[in-house]
Order: C-alpha cells, then sequence, then structure tokens
C-alpha cells in the first residue's frame, strides 16, 4: 500500500462526485432522470476550461442520500457542498458558482 495523499492535495483542488445509482421500486434515483448526461455534462464544462483532471476530478458514484425525481445528486469535496436536482442545463450554473466562469480559480491555485 502506498498513501499519495499529498500528492493528490497538491494537484486536486475539488472532486466532483455525480451519483448514478440506478434502483428499481417506487423510490427515485439518479440513474433514472438522467446522471450519465448530468456526469457528461461536469465533464465536458471543466474540459472545456482545462480544468478536468488537473485542478477538479469526477466520479461517479452509488447513493449519496439525496435522490429526487428532479434531477441527480451532486457533492464536491472536500468543499462539502451537497446538491440535488441537478440536470445536464443546470451544472453551468452550479460549477460557475463553485469554481468561477472559466474555472480559473481552481486552475490558479494549483
Amino acid at each position: 500500500m502506498k498513501d499519495r495523499t499529498a500528492e493528490h492535495r497538491d494537484r486536486l483542488e475539488a472532486h466532483v462526485f455525480v451519483c448514478t445509482n440506478d434502483r428499481d421500486g417506487e423510490y427515485a434515483s439518479c440513474g433514472a432522470v438522467g446522471a450519465e448526461e448530468t456526469v457528461a455534462a461536469v465533464k465536458d464544462w471543466l474540459r472545456e476550461r482545462d480544468a478536468f483532471w488537473t485542478a477538479v476530478s469526477v466520479s461517479e458514484t452509488s447513493c449519496l442520500g439525496l435522490c429526487s425525481e428532479d434531477g441527480t445528486a451532486v457533492s464536491i469535496q472536500p468543499r462539502n457542498t451537497w446538491y440535488s436536482d441537478v440536470t445536464p442545463e443546470t451544472v453551468p450554473d452550479l460549477l460557475e458558482s463553485e469554481f468561477g466562469p472559466n474555472a480559473a480559480a481552481v486552475r490558479d491555485e494549483n
């Protein structure tokens, strides 16, 4: 086992977790309301600003406990911010509020 904590802390400003959990039954799940498209929108927005995997990483995750019929759950760490009802259309506003319009704030910090 190799501890790579310091290496990642030096490189990454944030990690965006997008729930893609899909479950059968009567309860809402992110996977059933466009989670894959939301993940793609997050990655695209960051790539367009040259911040994807340089300052911000993105991971798909199972349930974040914020299931809704209106969109996907997203958490940004280590900022400890949590969002529900995220859709591909709302991703630009969410990421701009977190990282600035050009994600310059995250790139400049690294």
